[in-house]
């Protein structure tokens, strides 16, 4: 059982009074719909979106509608370029190293397949990796002969940093993990991971998903050579939007899996010539209306401050798992020095999906993490 944010709670009724991170409830609360209608502890799923992203997405609908979808995304241009600026911002780079693409999973497949993997490279991932990725690295293992190896956990359940240091050699051709894994409320220590890729000259593929939107990204500090990110968590984005960022000096060395016109130009009948920014990673059909939510859910957020947001977070995190430790059969299985907004957590004798049906029963949303095979 995951509980995963607090858009849609009282703090007064359910938290008591944590620190508001700077943050003015009230103000948020009205401007997220959703708030009259559920307690909302879902944004490690799907967040409740502000009022502002939900209003651009349906403007733009209702144009495709009164004018097409093409004619619209004319009108929309100015739009459609400010959201990659907007994710540059967010996490501080150029846009011209941002493609939007219409879903994390195929944002990170579209980074990851870029590699061109051999016999006996080596892939380097967490034993807390979300589960897609690994399979995803299955499967090139068994097309190419390359290896997963997976870099053990130290004491406090994050990846460590001291045995990836021992782990390193001249086979490892890509170091992947996820910044915050599904469940168990920890940060893996990415920028200290960036620094020992950086240092062997190793590619860094980094998994934001569950973390932009709720903490501060800055892909130099990180030192990340690919970061992917979605919408529709904490960025409190529409569902089916992405981000990718790649860093100028790894573009030129990765082939994306699928090209189209706007990918790449035809430059003979059997010759073609790949964008040379992030934008080659993208296809021409995209969701527009939900590139234009996508830049004011970015644009708001940093209106509130990412650090007052995580502050937020945090807080109600930590007083969320007291509480939880205070009851009778209750199990809070939150791992790592530095915790986020995640909070998992059992009880004795009641299966998730009883205590998420009946949290159901009072308009409470939660999520339930099925058994998934970490690889030891």
């Amino acid at each position: 059982m995951s509980i995963t944010g607090d858009h849609g709670v009282d703090p007064g009724k359910v938290f008591g009074h944590p620190s508001d991170g700077g943050i003015d409830i009230v103000r948020a609360r009205r401007e997220t719909p959703g708030c009259e209608n559920v307690l909302h502890f879902n944004n490690a799923g799907a967040a409740l979106m502000p009022e502002q992203v939900v209003h651009a997405v349906i403007r733009h609908i209702e144009l495709e509608s009164t004018i097409g979808g093409y004619e619209a995304a004319d009108r929309a241009e100015d739009a459609i370029h400010r959201v990659y600026e907007a994710v540059a911002r967010l996490i501080n780079c150029n846009p011209r190293d941002v493609a939007i693409i219409e879903n994390a999973t195929r944002v990170w497949d579209m980074a990851f397949y870029s590699f061109n993997f051999e016999a006996g490279d080596r892939i380097l991932t967490a034993q807390a990796e979300y589960a897609s990725n690994y399979l995803a690295f299955l499967q090139i293992a068994k097309r190419t002969g390359a290896v997963v190896d997976v870099i053990p956990s130290d004491e406090h359940g994050q990846v460590s940093v001291t045995r990836m240091a021992e782990m390193i050699d001249d086979r490892v051709k890509l170091i992947a993990i996820t910044h915050v894994p599904t469940n168990g409320g920890l940060v893996n220590p990415a920028a200290k991971v960036g620094k020992l890729a950086r240092d062997a000259r190793i590619p860094f593929l980094l998994d934001a998903c569950q973390s932009v939107g709720q903490m501060p990204i800055d892909v130099e500090a990180l030192g990340c050579d690919i970061l992917t990110g979605t919408g529709r968590k904490y960025m409190r984005g529409p569902r089916g939007t992405g981000f990718l960022y790649v860093h100028p000096l790894l573009i030129s060395r990765l082939d994306p899996p699928f090209i189209d016109l706007h990918a790449a130009e035809w430059t003979g009948p059997n010759s073609y010539e790949l964008r040379p920014d992030a934008r080659r990673f993208e296809n021409w059909e995209s969701f527009v209306a939900g590139k234009s939510g996508l830049c004011i859910a970015i644009e708001y957020a940093m209106e509130w401050g990412l650090d007052a947001i995580y502050a937020r977070v945090q807080a109600l995190a930590d007083d969320l798992r007291k509480k939880l430790t205070d009851i009778s059969g209750v199990n809070v299985h939150d791992l790592g020095m530095e915790r986020c907004g995640i909070v998992s957590f059992t009880k004795r004798d009641i299966e998730a999906d009883d205590i998420k049906a009946d949290l159901q029963e009072d308009t409470n949303n939660v999520s339930t993490s099925s058994y998934e095979f970490y690889p030891a």
